[in-house]
């Protein structure tokens, strides 16, 4: 075992490149452990001394039981298969779904935590009641507004314009009251300005807010947590430029 106090593992599905540059500049601190298939070519000479390999046939299997074996303190997905890597990790750690908030930061600077993104989470009042919850000791951490935000599909007047308009609203104030947090009906501009926590009306929408933001609107994404296990895993999307930010905020996660 190295003395380096912290490992992380991170997989490698395709674009072995970004992940090797990714993992190169997080530092000596941290060692990287990347998993990928036997086919995977990699330059010995393009590794820095604190990034090693490990080959395997299903690495994303390697990787989940690495991390709950303790062989690792925690994982990043990469880019490996989301479904493959995700349905192991549930398999593993014995939950039948996933709660994930991703860290988001405008193309101004401003940082947030958005829920949920996945379009199969926080379809329900009490998935979202948790969320929040869980995403305020995450806020904490990283020293982020642990005011939360509840959006709607619609402002206080399109009540009546379509019944999903209506229950979404309904749901947020809801939500809001049991929570503590405030309705900001579909204000995401406002909400951001005010809060770190910002919790969108299903998994479908934020989703697309997730992707709006960093693949157009010129933002980042810094990773999603997954916040209903007892490891640290840090799920990403392969379309990232880069994982450094997925492996700090991972690294941030163990302090």
């Amino acid at each position: 075992m190295s003395s380096v106090t912290k490992r992380i593992g991170i997989g490698i599905g395709d674009d072995a490149e970004k992940v090797i540059e990714s993992a190169n500049t997080v530092g000596d601190a941290i060692q990287i452990i990347c998993y990928c298939t036997p086919k995977t070519v990699i330059r010995k000479e393009s590794l820095s001394k604190s990034v090693k390999i490990v080959k395997h046939s299903e690495p994303h299997e390697l990787l989940i039981s690495d991390l709950v074996a303790g062989k690792i303190n925690a994982a990043v997905r990469g880019t490996l298969p989301a479904n493959a890597t995700l349905k192991a990790l549930k398999r593993a750690m014995s939950v039948d779904h996933l709660e994930r908030i991703a860290l988001l930061e405008t193309v101004d600077g401003k940082k947030f935590l958005l829920a949920p993104v996945g379009v199969d989470e926080g379809w329900t009042v009490p998935e979202k009641v948790i969320l929040i919850k869980k995403g305020r000791e995450i806020a904490r951490r990283f020293g982020i507004s642990q005011e939360a935000a509840i959006l709607s599909g619609g402002r206080f007047g399109d009540i009546g314009r379509h019944r999903q308009v209506d229950t979404s609203m309904a749901d947020a104030e809801l939500v809001a009251r049991l929570s503590g947090a405030k309705h900001f009906e579909i204000l995401i501009e406002d909400a951001v300005k005010e809060c770190g926590i910002i919790i969108a009306p299903d998994g479908i929408s934020g989703n697309l807010i997730f992707r709006t933001l960093t693949f157009l609107g010129g933002g980042h994404g810094h990773g999603a947590p997954v916040l209903n296990i007892d490891k640290i895993f840090v799920d990403t999307s392969r379309a990232s430029p880069n994982y450094t930010n997925a492996l700090k905020l991972a690294a941030s996660l163990l302090d």
